[in-house]
């Protein structure tokens, strides 16, 4: 372990702080089991910003969708506000792109800032890299790392009008797809690299989810998990 990494778990031991307390256990999603039925990740349709004061350490609160404009948001509030220690963070996910480069943000600019996933509130999809930016990571008990395949089909309107195009237009469509999806991958590869978390969280948990619900079968398209996955894969590095 490095000299500037136990600099950095020192202070987070000194610094780190209470999330909500552990509720009741939440019904869990019987298509996505390992799930909670209802994430908390807020309803907000764009990642709010706030600064707070938790038992005198001044925390980030981010909470909602990954937007597009995040990264910048995000680099003006950590300049802001230069005594933020902990980003604590729930969110549905949102622009894949975004999510990688604040979580570089919160790598770069942030220093040794800890990013932490309260108990009862639910990270997702792109929403994980931006937490994977902290130097420490906390994923409380009961707080969610939610996982799944990222997915560059979801414009089912674009779908159906390349169809009704002919079959030319559906080939250009795919390869499209196919070159997008090769390119995002090699990026979350190059990602988890850089912040020190085991690319074996791509290959054995993420990339084996469905990217899309099928109509028989497992409906899982969700994982959620555990606090010992979290630490095996190094995407928490911080016991709460």
């Amino acid at each position: 372990m490095t000299r500037y990494f136990k600099m950095v778990m020192g202070l987070t031991a000194m610094l780190a702080v209470q999330g909500n307390a552990p509720a009741a256990k939440p019904a869990m999603d019987p298509e996505n089991p390992t799930c909670p039925a209802e994430p908390n990740w807020t309803s907000n349709q764009k990642m709010e910003l706030k600064p707070v004061e938790k038992n005198g350490t001044k925390v980030l609160i981010a909470e909602g969708v990954v937007d597009i404009d995040l990264p910048e948001r995000l680099k003006k509030a950590l300049s802001d506000n230069p005594d933020i220690t902990e980003i604590w963070l729930r969110s549905p996910g949102g622009h894949a792109r975004a999510g990688n480069e604040a979580g570089r943000i919160i790598r770069e600019v942030g220093g040794a800032i800890i990013t932490r996933i309260p108990a009862g509130w639910t990270c997702f999809s792109a929403c994980n890299f931006v937490f994977m930016g902290g130097r420490a990571r906390i994923v409380e008990a009961d707080g969610g790392f939610m996982v799944h395949m990222f997915t560059m089909t979801g414009d089912r309107n674009a779908i159906n009008y390349s169809i009704e195009m002919g079959t030319d237009s559906t080939v250009e469509l795919i390869g499209e797809v196919e070159q997008e999806s090769a390119l995002l991958a090699t990026e979350d590869n190059d990602f988890l690299i850089r912040m020190g978390v085991s690319r074996k969280l791509l290959t054995d948990v993420m990339y084996k989810q469905k990217a899309v619900k099928t109509e028989s079968g497992d409906q899982s398209t969700r994982r959620c998990l555990t606090k010992e996955e979290a630490l095996k894969y190094n995407v928490a590095n911080v016991s709460d």
